[in-house]
């Protein structure tokens, strides 16, 4: 028999729904259950095939990954970095998420060592062997050590992340606030953006030349933020502040087009290289 104790019996009923997923059949003949006078759910095990342990395992495997793993990413963020209120901490959980899910390639080289899928495993095949009855918090605290610290790794990551988001939300506040004040210069701008370079051209796409583009930088901008106003792209465009602002970019999803977008909102409109060069042709 297998007997593993909870703090409460939520804990002890959620397991055991992830064990019957796994294993209706052990379900039906009652030898997967819970007491919830203790807290536990309690695994009969005479005559066990390999096969129905290693059910088992998956089972106990997915309940930590999939119900404990956010439990355990919330603790440390509580506890190890004081972040107490639940809408920062779910801000911080969905780039955790996100990176996790491979979506978000540009944070997968901070991920280095063991797979904390491994981690688990290892720990669950060495547990659920024998007669057994042990506290799930003692198993986490002393078993999962190594899991614990792999989570803390990536809570880490998530709130550099999470930082760096809160300090681009305000860059781009800043700068709207900035826009909402300027009068335009031009009321169209053709920005293409190929090969790493960014050149402007007016309404009748004729290219704007840098040393135009350069007297036309409100030196406000750059005074005020050195740092993260680029002067060969953003700045200019700010400073003429365009009603509507053509853009080309050789990929869609790069950051530069992000950061145009956000500033800009509804004046820019995203287009094909291929229409610039076909308009501009038939305009020259």
């Amino acid at each position: 028999m297998i007997e593993i104790v909870f703090q409460n019996s939520r804990e002890a009923l959620n397991l055991h729904e992830h064990l019957v997923r796994n294993m209706p059949s052990l379900h039906e003949e009652r030898r997967i259950l819970v007491d919830e006078g203790k807290n536990s759910v309690v695994i009969i095990k005479p005559s066990m095939s390999g096969e129905e342990i290693q059910r088992i395992r998956k089972g106990f495997y997915e309940f930590i990954l999939t119900h404990k793993r956010d439990d355990f990413f919330r603790w440390i963020l509580k506890e190890r970095f004081f972040y107490t209120e639940e809408e920062e901490q779910d801000q911080i959980l969905s780039i955790i998420s996100s990176l996790l899910e491979g979506k978000r390639r540009d944070l997968e080289p901070f991920l280095t060592g063991q797979d904390e899928k491994e981690l688990i495993h290892e720990e669950i095949q060495e547990m659920l062997t024998d007669n057994i009855s042990f506290s799930f918090d003692s198993f986490a605290r002393f078993r999962l050590k190594p899991f614990i610290e792999k989570l803390y790794s990536y809570v880490e990551i998530g709130i550099d992340e999470y930082k760096m988001e809160q300090e681009y939300q305000v860059f781009i506040e800043t700068l709207r606030a900035f826009l909402s004040e300027r009068t335009p210069l031009k009321d169209e701008l053709h920005v293409l953006l190929m090969n790493g370079e960014t050149v402007f051209y007016d309404h009748d796409y004729q290219e704007l030349k840098r040393s135009e583009l350069f007297h036309m930088i409100d030196r406000k901008l750059l005074v005020n933020h050195p740092v993260y106003v680029d002067s060969v792209t953003i700045a200019p465009l700010l400073s003429i502040a365009p009603s509507t602002i053509f853009l080309y970019p050789e990929h869609p999803d790069q950051p530069l087009v992000r950061t145009i977008q956000n500033i800009f909102e509804e004046r820019v409109i995203i287009r094909e290289s291929l229409e610039f060069m076909k308009q501009r042709s038939q305009a020259n």
